[in-house]
């Protein structure tokens, strides 16, 4: 019998919490960003950008390439002709050019990616806090990233805000 008061009065303090935490308008949205920045004009100029940039290595291991297969195509018809020390040399040099063709792909590949970091970074910063301040100014308790790779296993759109068009007004996008 000592215990249905207290029973009692725990069952009354859960209720009333309960009804306030449903009373309480917890917004959820969701945002596809890669639609997002693909949209601003900056992400085409830094595509142009970096597609300049990869087009002239590739040029130039073209270049190396070509030197290297001309070279090769020399030794391979003179090579009868030399003596020993001179083939050496001719093949070590070719070895020597092929190693610097992988060293030139290798460094290459971390300048493309230095280079995209570089040209895209301020983009996704610039996404990111205008979804950050539209959620503020907007009163989202979360606001789920839904673009392929995102960090969003499921949602009911229906029950969800697409802030895509309030973001947009916040970049000045159309």
């Amino acid at each position: 019998m000592k215990r249905f008061p207290c029973i009692a009065i725990l069952m009354i303090v859960i209720l009333t919490v309960g009804q306030s935490l449903r009373a309480q308008n917890f917004k959820l949205g969701h945002i596809n960003s890669d639609e997002l920045i693909q949209a601003m004009p900056e992400f085409d100029s830094g595509q142009v950008k970096l597609e300049k940039f990869r087009k002239e290595l590739i040029n130039y291991l073209e270049l190396m390439s070509v030197e290297l297969n001309n070279k090769s195509d020399a030794y391979s018809k003179e090579s009868k002709n030399l003596n020993e020390v001179v083939r050496q040399v001719k093949e070590q040099e070719l070895m020597d050019m092929n190693r610097r063709i992988q060293e030139f792909q290798a460094t290459a590949q971390t300048q493309l990616q230095e280079k995209q970091v570089e040209l895209f970074q301020p983009i996704y910063e610039k996404v990111e806090k205008a979804i950050k301040d539209v959620g503020k100014e907007n009163d989202y308790l979360y606001i789920f990233n839904s673009s392929q790779g995102g960090s969003l296993i499921y949602f009911d759109i229906a029950k969800s805000t697409d802030i895509t068009a309030l973001v947009r007004v916040k970049l000045k996008l159309k």
